[in-house]
């Protein structure tokens, strides 16, 4: 009884010195004010977006939550608003998985917002599925809805720079690979989905590198994050034998939402990164990404292709 009893603390003690030094990761010090600025937080209303509304509004920001449900979103706005003693949180209908309403947003954002200095480009999602134009929701949720809406939003970036834009990305960008005559491919089960979510993640890592080559000299700067493995709803549609293979690890291993925002605010308010525009955060640091992610040649052409997909071209 003894031995189970000093067995069973020891193994919770080395849980604690792990959690604490190697998974929770490293907080945003920075004190940097938001006053007079306007950041978009796509997918505000729950998870890390929620998380990093809430700081972004405490820091004195004017944050629009950018979500899919009315529903969800109003009591998010609320709550931020209580808890950020601000009044100046509000919601915007953003369905990232239907090009004409990202039209639409950026259309009624343009026309009723003057400013914009942050876009957080963080809503995600895991699951299988298509979008209202017949792209899987990986795809044209976590890459092509947020392509067509920072191209829409760019303008006003550069109007009111300095300005940064933050695309979250994952480190499951590792197992993708871009391959142009399959980007579409359909989700037909949770291993599909996995795989077309991780070519998502590393097509966000070769957006934000091309969009920091394309706004080079504008003071407009792009970044992209790995959060960490973060207990979020993003794999919520995953069978249920794969959310009881994923159970334990979840509760386990992975960082709370607070804990994962912390990289996706620090590069929105921290000074004196923007000569590290293009690059890849983890834990408030630049990390180096595998070959694959750091093709330039493979960047230019994802946005040639994201180009005529989304409808901004007509080549």
């Amino acid at each position: 009884m003894v031995t189970w009893m000093v067995g069973s603390a020891l193994a919770v003690a080395v849980y604690i010195v792990t959690y604490y030094s190697l998974l929770k990761g490293t907080s945003c010090r920075s004190d940097t004010s938001l006053k007079g600025k306007t950041a978009i937080v796509t997918g505000g209303n729950t998870g890390l977006g929620k998380v990093t509304a809430l700081d972004l509004a405490r820091r004195g920001a004017r944050v629009i939550l950018a979500c899919r449900s009315k529903e969800r979103a109003e009591p998010a706005v609320f709550d931020i608003r209580k808890r950020s003693n601000s009044n100046q949180v509000i919601f915007m209908h953003l369905n990232l998985a239907c090009l004409k309403s990202v039209r639409t947003f950026a259309e009624t954002f343009l026309k009723s917002e003057p400013r914009l200095h942050l876009l957080i480009n963080n809503a995600g999602t895991g699951s299988n599925g298509q979008t209202a134009d017949g792209f899987n929701l990986a795809w044209g949720v976590n890459h092509l809805g947020h392509f067509l809406l920072t191209n829409l939003l760019l303008d006003r970036l550069k109007q009111c720079a300095p300005s940064r834009i933050v695309v979250v990305s994952s480190v499951a960008y590792c197992l993708g690979k871009v391959d142009f005559n399959h980007l579409n491919a359909p989700g037909e089960n949770s291993i599909s989905a996995i795989w077309n979510y991780s070519i998502s993640k590393l097509c966000n890592i070769l957006f934000a590198r091309e969009l920091a080559n394309r706004l080079e000299g504008t003071n407009v700067t792009s970044y992209s994050v790995h959060p960490g493995f973060v207990n979020t709803e993003i794999f919520r549609d995953f069978s249920v034998f794969f959310k009881f293979l994923l159970f334990p690890i979840a509760l386990l291993f992975s960082k709370t939402p607070s804990d994962g925002a912390q990289t996706i605010i620090y590069c929105a308010v921290q000074e004196g990164i923007e000569k590290f525009s293009g690059r890849y955060f983890v834990d408030c640091k630049v990390r180096k990404v595998f070959p694959h992610a750091r093709d330039d040649g493979m960047a230019r052409k994802l946005w040639d292709v994201s180009e005529r997909m989304a409808g901004l071209c007509n080549h």
